[in-house]
């Protein structure tokens, strides 16, 4: 784009939105390079920080006639490049489109604008006596329109579904700058097509979420947490199926392989059994009541579990989670992190096979193994020691080409982004992948929409 278009272009945005709202040169953040997965390597050309949704229009309309790319930042929280800016992108901040505006307690919904931090929403539902059902990690700095718009499972997706399935309602701007309101409050609506779900896991390449109206649900009045210690991979799925079955208010099941949970709490600075078991399971039930301890009790009996920790106090029941959620593995500085779902009866025998695959391609190689398993989720971090291109390609393609394999997902809640795009052909079929560019090329003809992510 020449100089003069350039110009052009800054002094339309400038004009409409103000010049404390376009950064540029010096003024554009450092933190507007990369996503979570460090993978980034260009700031934006231009930072825009809009106030409300007219500001969002006004300036996908500008971005349309101009034909300049666009990628939207919420939390910045995410793994697979998707909020990562290219040279000469426009980047839309959403820190600025924040707060909860209506909580409706006959319905249990709450109508929440898009840079909203999680934690926060998650805050403002529990002093209304209800809970977000929506939950993860990053909680404390992502926001709900990037956990909509990667459609973030999480730790309670056992119980309460994907982002998508606690949603009733969005506002959206499409690339020309339109806004569509589709501000759904009701549980039951088929009038046509649902159009919010276009949108929910579309990482920012179809619109920008704006709003959204999530359904609530009743705050639980106890809960229950154990750490089990489990000899195989058999007892694992055997201890699932019967909290499926006998638990009610199973709310999280989450599985932790032992060279992960070794490493993850030693960083912690734990010993909770004697010994590190092949498998350590977190289970947590939520309700009116509990009835955890005596389940356990029963398993035992079974011979399923080993050893178990029914958590005492608030802080031994963070300090499990802690471990679960592997701050240690911030250590490894040249780490790859993967996000994937299979079939459960598969999900060991896949890591047994990735790792030994490896092992041998990459002797001293770290592989850490935890994840959601019931609902066919596992993160796999690798560390080689190496951060050279050639060997992130090598580990890639021995971790995706297994899950083509078991005909499983290369993603299965952290989304496409950059980082998985080339590989996406692996978990869809060229049908499907034709139709998702027939729907981009629809909603957004000039391609200024997040170019170059997901498809």
């Amino acid at each position: 784009m020449s100089n003069l278009s350039d110009n052009e272009f800054l002094t339309s945005l400038r004009t409409v939105l103000g010049d404390e709202l376009v950064l540029t040169g010096d003024r554009v953040p450092e933190k507007a390079i990369s996503d979570a997965s460090q993978t980034g390597r260009n700031l934006p050309q231009v930072y825009v920080r809009p106030r409300s949704v007219k500001d969002i229009s006004e300036t996908l309309k500008i971005c349309n006639v101009y034909r300049r790319p666009v990628v939207v930042q919420g939390g910045m929280t995410g793994l697979s490049g998707g909020a990562n800016p290219q040279k000469g992108d426009v980047a839309i901040s959403m820190e600025l489109i924040a707060g909860v505006e209506d909580i409706d307690t006959a319905a249990g919904t709450m109508t929440v604008l898009s840079g909203t931090v999680l934690e926060q929403a998650q805050k403002e539902a529990e002093r209304a006596g209800f809970l977000l059902p929506i939950d993860l990690g990053a909680r404390g700095s992502c926001h709900i329109g990037g956990n909509l718009a990667t459609n973030a499972g999480g730790i309670r997706v056992i119980t309460h579904g994907m982002a998508r399935d606690n949603v009733l309602g969005l506002e959206v701007v499409l690339a020309d700058g339109t806004v569509i309101s589709s501000l759904n409050h009701m549980l039951k609506n088929n009038t046509g097509y649902d159009l919010k779900q276009l949108f929910i896991g579309s990482e920012g390449t179809l619109g920008i979420i704006t709003r959204a109206v999530v359904k609530l649900k009743p705050l639980p009045s106890v809960q229950a947490t154990a750490l089990c210690g489990l000899n195989s991979y058999d007892n694992v799925v055997s201890l699932l199926r019967h909290a499926k079955r006998s638990l009610s208010g199973l709310s999280a099941f989450e599985v932790m392989w032992e060279p992960f949970f070794r490493f993850s709490r030693q960083g912690e600075g734990h010993n909770f059994f004697e010994v590190d078991y092949s498998f350590t399971v977190i289970v947590e039930q939520s309700g009116e009541s509990t009835d955890l301890e005596a389940f356990l009790e029963s398993m035992f009996e079974e011979g399923l579990i080993s050893d178990a920790l029914i958590a005492q106090s608030e802080m031994q029941r963070e300090a499990f989670w802690k471990v679960r959620e592997g701050r240690a593995l911030r250590a490894l500085t040249d780490r790859l992190s993967f996000d994937i779902s299979l079939p459960i009866r598969v999900l060991d025998v896949y890591v047994q096979e990735v790792s030994a695959t490896l092992v041998t391609a990459f002797p001293g190689v770290h592989i850490s193994v935890f994840g959601h398993v019931a609902d066919n989720n596992i993160h796999l971090y690798v560390s080689t020691g190496n951060d050279d291109p050639s060997t992130k390609e090598r580990v890639t393609t021995i971790v995706y080409e297994r899950v083509r394999q078991h005909r499983g997902s290369i993603s299965a809640e952290h989304g496409i982004g950059l980082l998985k795009r080339d590989y996406l052909s692996y978990s869809r079929n060229a049908d499907e992948l034709e139709l998702m560019r027939l729907i981009k090329k629809t909603l957004d003809p000039n391609q200024i929409l997040n170019p170059g992510k997901v498809i």
